[in-house]
């Protein structure tokens, strides 16, 4: 267990989520609300082109491509992993589904703080969907934290921890990528992804990904797999 990474990852995100507890917590609150008003003024008819755009990248349709990005990237992450074999990439994607759904599955219970997202927050403002045909999802009754920042940086972290240089800069990258287009509608504030998924994937996350014990998690499974297809081969 590397326990002095696994502690500088920790004090990394007990110093973010101390900086919303003390006095700095203004920085947080301008900073979210400059970045939704910057962003807000241009969600009108005088720029349709941007609007569909953005509308575009927050339809469930551009998150299912997205996924599938996420799966070829994944697939190129074990063609260009010269120690590697499709048991053991088998393998970490189905422990990083279940760090997934796990922590999601703990998200939806509302254990955290809960707020609206600033489109319903702030009164006055404009909203994507009076001004697109598309079903884009723009709003949240509760944003805090998010699920999505969440779930993308599960996905990065495992690249880094496991994937080459090349993959895992272009998973940190499509990180950042498939949070902003919420920010920019205001289905999102900025200290929900950057505060609140940052902080519990600063927390959780090294805890799983610098133990030894998820590298023989996965040797096993690779095992098991690499063997179940061969008795497979064999059967048939």
């Amino acid at each position: 267990m590397q326990i002095r990474r696994i502690l500088f990852y920790n004090l990394l995100g007990l110093a973010l989520i101390l900086s919303w507890w003390l006095p700095s917590v203004l920085f947080w609150t301008k900073l979210d609300d400059d970045v939704f008003f910057f962003f807000n003024q241009f969600i009108s008819p005088v720029y349709p082109r941007w609007v569909e755009a953005l509308a575009l990248l927050n339809t469930r349709a551009f998150d299912k491509v997205m996924f599938g990005v996420l799966l070829v990237m994944l697939f190129f992450a074990m063609l260009r992993d010269r120690n590697g074999s499709w048991p053991k990439w088998l393998a970490i994607g189905l422990i990083m589904s279940a760090v997934g759904a796990l922590l999601g599955e703990m998200l939806h219970m509302h254990l955290l703080m809960a707020r609206p997202s600033p489109t319903l927050w702030h009164d006055g403002v404009n909203l994507l969907n009076d001004y697109t045909y598309l079903d884009a999802k723009a709003t949240a009754s509760n944003s805090f934290p998010s699920d999505h920042g969440l779930l993308a940086m599960i996905f990065a972290s495992f690249m880094l921890r496991f994937a080459d240089r090349l993959i895992a800069s272009l998973a940190v990258a499509v990180a950042i990528f498939v949070t902003l287009p919420r920010i920019m509608v205001g289905g999102h504030w900025v200290s929900d992804v950057y505060f609140g998924a940052l902080a519990i994937a600063l927390v959780v996350l090294p805890w799983l990904l610098c133990n030894s014990y998820i590298t023989r998690l996965i040797e096993r499974m690779a095992a098991f797999f690499d063997s179940a297809f061969g008795r497979l081969v064999r059967h048939f």
